[in-house]
């Protein structure tokens, strides 16, 4: 029997009952921590959106993971209610799927504290991302460090079958099957253990600027990301700016020519085509270009206008992350008191 390449476990074939319906339950979140960009709605969003009436849907802003960096107090509401606002925007329907605010449901908390007693420094430590944000920084905040930790209580809360992930994020769900599986092991059939979806194209959709880096929130020149909302005018400036290379040959091939290969797979997952079918069609740069800023203006018009009916209420945006917190609770709450009775805390009487 062959162990797991990271955990040097014996891989366990059960997963654990599962506590909810036939339905396929899925779940995912996105931070609150800048402008929603190109990559998180061609990696995320729209698989989301696709998924929404077959599946058991719950997406979260997670709030709580934005505290690991650094961040303005003022603005972080501000962020949580814009982000939900570009969820509905995206084509995510309120009547379909449970959409609310990490903070507002206690039980993420409290069972990240459990699952970090089931998972090993040595585990985080090997964490890519973490390796990655923590890189040449003086102090960093423990919080970055346990941070898979409360992801995987995230998923686990909600008996979750599927998680849409992009690559980057793949390491983190196997951690959190590993610890679904070392937790079921120990103390009982407890989690069910969750599958990654990642989505055949533009899964990880490169910086514009600098294409050998992910397209980020946070991070890079502002001319290497296409947000959510830009207009008409500034996604086709970027994508005209967008670095190539100078051989003017248009081929896919990442290594020798990752400039190229990130707009033929953006365009990929626009159309829909195979990516070889794509760069077939194009002898010159500027053409490819063009067609593309005309692809994406397209696509994210509507986005926009849903955007605004959407963000021009923020009352009602509100009321609606409310009820969302009622219903996911009223999960996780399930879940939490069964991994405490499993792991022999003492239940209250009243």
């Amino acid at each position: 029997m062959i162990s797991h390449p990271v955990s040097g476990r014996l891989p366990v074939p059960r997963r654990a009952a599962t506590y909810h319906s036939a339905m396929t339950r899925v779940f995912s979140g996105v931070q609150p921590t800048g402008a929603l960009h190109l990559g998180n709605y061609l990696g995320a969003f729209r698989q989301w959106v696709a998924g929404q009436r077959e599946s058991d849907c719950y997406f979260c802003v997670v709030d709580l993971h934005s505290l690991t960096v650094e961040h303005e107090p003022g603005e972080l509401a501000a962020l949580t209610l814009d982000t939900a606002a570009c969820f509905l925007a995206a084509g995510l329907e309120p009547d379909l799927v449970t959409l609310f605010v990490q903070s507002h449901v206690h039980e993420h908390a409290e069972m990240a504290w459990l699952l970090e007693c089931n998972v090993s420094f040595g585990e985080l430590s090997r964490m890519t991302q973490f390796k990655e944000k923590a890189a040449g920084r003086g102090a960093v905040k423990a919080g970055l460090f346990t941070y898979p930790a409360l992801m995987a209580a995230d998923i686990l809360l909600y008996d979750t079958d599927r998680v849409p992930v992009g690559d980057d994020q793949r390491q983190h769900l196997e951690l959190t099957r590993d610890v679904a599986m070392r937790f079921n092991n120990r103390y009982g059939e407890t989690f069910v253990v969750p599958e990654a979806a990642v989505p055949e194209a533009a899964a990880r959709v490169m910086d514009l600027q600098a294409p050998t880096q992910k397209m980020s929130k946070s991070e890079g020149s502002p001319l290497g990301r296409i947000d959510l909302l830009d207009g008409p005018e500034e996604v086709t400036q970027k994508i005209r700016r967008a670095v190539t290379d100078t051989d003017g040959e248009v081929s896919y091939d990442p290594d020798r020519k990752p400039g190229v290969s990130n707009l033929l797979e953006i365009m990929s997952a626009v159309t829909g085509e195979p990516v070889a079918e794509v760069a077939s069609r194009y002898q010159q740069y500027g053409s490819l270009k063009a067609d593309l800023a005309e692809a994406l203006v397209e696509m994210l018009q509507p986005v926009r206008k849903r955007y605004e009916l959407y963000s021009s209420d923020p009352g009602e945006m509100a009321n609606l992350l409310e009820q969302g917190a009622d219903k996911a609770a009223a999960v996780a709450s399930k879940t939490l008191a069964r991994a405490k009775e499993a792991m022999g805390l003492l239940g209250r009487t009243a």
